[in-house]
């Protein structure tokens, strides 16, 4: 569970509002307020899940849903006939920089490897 100081549990509770571009149940998908590409989606879970360090088996099914929403977001955001990036940040040297697990789906432009 959160501490309550978790940015994105506050936008999954609506204290912070956020332009959500699909929801479901389990997660909410949102553009990121710092976009690196035209477009830049996050799709977190509702549930407060630090990193996917912290990520157990019982999530097994969340992780799941994530994924498949982020090729959702792609489809629906008209990125995916192009091709698009998924990226999960983890930890500090990892470039996590909000500690609840989130999924960035990008697009709109050519990615470069390496990424880093």
């Amino acid at each position: 569970m959160s501490d309550g100081q978790c940015l994105f549990c506050k936008i999954v509770d609506g204290t912070i509002p956020a332009e959500v571009v699909h929801e479901t149940e389990s997660l909410i998908a949102f553009r990121d307020i710092g976009p690196q590409a035209p477009t830049h989606v996050l799709v977190i879970p509702r549930k407060h899940v630090a990193s996917l360090d912290d990520a157990r088996p019982e999530d097994r099914e969340l992780l799941g849903e994530l994924m498949l929403a982020a090729g959702a977001v792609a489809r629906a955001q008209g990125i995916a006939e192009s091709g698009f990036r998924t990226v999960v940040n983890t930890g500090v040297d990892g470039g996590q920089t909000v500690h609840h697990l989130h999924v960035h789906v990008l697009g709109g432009r050519p990615m470069h490897w390496p990424p880093g």
